[in-house]
C-alpha cells in the first residue's frame, strides 16, 4: 500500500491510499481519482515530506496528530478524522441535496445520454431525469446546448 497526498484542479488537498503506485497512475488515467471536496477528476500528485523510521529515536514517545483520536477499545485500530463542525454542515446539506434530486427525478441508468437528448429534441416526454454518462457523453451534451449537471457524490460514499 502506498498514501499519496493529492490536490485537485481548484487546490483542495486530500491524501488517499492505493495498492500500488502503478494502481494509483491506473487509476488517475481512467478517470477514478477524484477530488472529495468538489469531485473534480483533474488530481495530481503533490510534495509530500518522506515517513523515515528512524532507530536513533525508539525510545522517544510520540503523539498523535491533533486532528485525529485514536479509537476505543474494540474498535479498528485504525486512527479517525475529526469533522468540524462546518464539515459536518456541508456533508448535511450535500446530503440533503441528493435525496431530493433522487426523489424528484426518474433514474434511467446507462440510457442518460441517449434519453436526455431525446427530452431535449422534443422525442421523449420532458421530465427530470437522472443516470450515468461518461465525461466525453456529458462533454458531447453540454456542446449540443443540452442543460445537465452532475450530481453531487454523497459524503457517506466517500469514507
Amino acid at each position: 500500500m502506498i498514501r499519496y497526498a493529492l490536490v485537485c484542479d481548484e487546490a483542495h488537498e486530500f491524501e488517499s491510499w492505493f495498492a500500488s503506485a502503478g494502481a494509483y497512475d491506473e487509476q488517475a488515467r481512467r478517470g477514478f481519482v477524484t477530488c472529495p471536496f468538489c469531485n473534480s477528476p483533474r488530481v495530481a500528485k503533490a510534495i509530500m515530506a518522506p515517513n523515515v523510521a528512524r532507530r536513533d529515536r525508539e525510545d522517544s514517545v510520540t503523539a498523535p496528530a491533533p486532528a485525529a483520536v485514536q479509537p476505543s477499545q474494540g474498535a479498528p485500530s485504525q486512527d479517525m478524522l475529526l469533522v468540524d463542525s462546518k464539515m459536518a454542515e456541508v456533508r448535511a446539506m450535500v446530503r440533503a441535496l441528493r435525496e431530493k434530486i433522487m426523489e424528484h427525478t426518474t433514474d434511467v441508468g446507462a440510457a442518460f445520454p441517449e434519453e436526455a437528448r431525446r427530452i431535449h429534441d422534443g422525442d421523449a416526454e420532458a421530465r427530470p431525469i437522472r443516470g450515468q454518462a461518461s465525461w466525453e457523453e456529458a462533454r458531447a451534451l453540454i456542446e449540443d446546448g443540452v442543460e445537465i449537471m452532475p450530481i453531487p457524490p454523497s459524503p457517506d460514499e466517500r469514507n
